[in-house]
């Protein structure tokens, strides 16, 4: 816990003059979603109220805002704990995925579509796979996918999915392979990407369909497994 508190306290900087719990949880977000706060872990409001420079009360709503979110959970008594997903969570997050970024890319219309975005995700994905940072090519696959989202043009749909990346990232910190687990969706991002800028969306949303069905079916096989382990 020393080495993240030590990590936070550099992101005190970032909160200025005019500290908000709004700015808080987006720093703790972040962390999380890192990993620098695994699921399971308890939150110490003294801690990290220390660490970045705020109030108790302040500190209190950036938790329940991220509680909101579903990234954390209040247990009376114990305090206040990095969630924990199950099975059924991840299930949920990709039936919400599949309606989401399937519609915004049904919904596109004539080309040419604005996918420089997504051009830079997939070189992102690909530096950190010849490094051999898996973590990495997970960031990058996250950023992928909030750049396809993006292409929606929509505020509210980009907000709605920034938390629900946030959240399934709370389940790619438990996978214990994560190359096997990744690897195979570099080259799916290309293709999609190359699609999208043949102007042929009604194909990409038939190859994202499928590549959101694979990965759930991948990633529950090996969650499943681990929170059974945990058990």
């Amino acid at each position: 816990m020393a080495a993240e508190l030590t990590g936070l306290a550099d992101d005190r900087a970032l909160l200025g003059r005019t500290s908000t719990a709004e700015r808080v949880s987006d720093i703790l977000r972040s962390r999380i979603a890192e990993g620098f706060f695994p699921p399971g872990t308890r939150l110490s409001e003294d801690s990290i109220g220390g660490a970045l420079g705020v109030s108790r009360n302040t500190l209190r709503e950036a938790f329940r805002l991220l509680t909101h979110e579903r990234l954390l959970v209040h247990e009376l008594n114990r305090g206040v704990f990095v969630r924990v997903l199950t099975v059924e969570d991840v299930e949920d997050i990709y039936r919400t995925r599949r309606l989401v970024e399937c519609a915004v890319v049904r919904g596109l219309g004539a080309p040419p579509y604005d996918v420089d975005g997504l051009a830079d995700a997939v070189a992102e994905g690909q530096r950190a796979a010849r490094q051999g940072d898996w973590k990495g090519v997970s960031t990058a696959n996250i950023h992928f996918h909030r750049e396809l989202v993006a292409l929606a043009g929509s505020a509210r749909t980009d907000e709605l999915m920034r938390s629900v990346f946030a959240e399934l990232r709370l389940a790619f910190h438990v996978v214990d392979n994560p190359r096997k687990l990744y690897e195979p969706y570099l080259a799916r991002n290309v293709l999609i990407l190359e699609t999208l800028r043949a102007g042929e969306h009604e194909e990409a949303e038939r190859m994202l369909a499928a590549y959101l069905d694979d990965s759930l079916r991948g990633l529950v096989e090996v969650y499943g497994r681990r929170v059974a382990e945990a058990l």
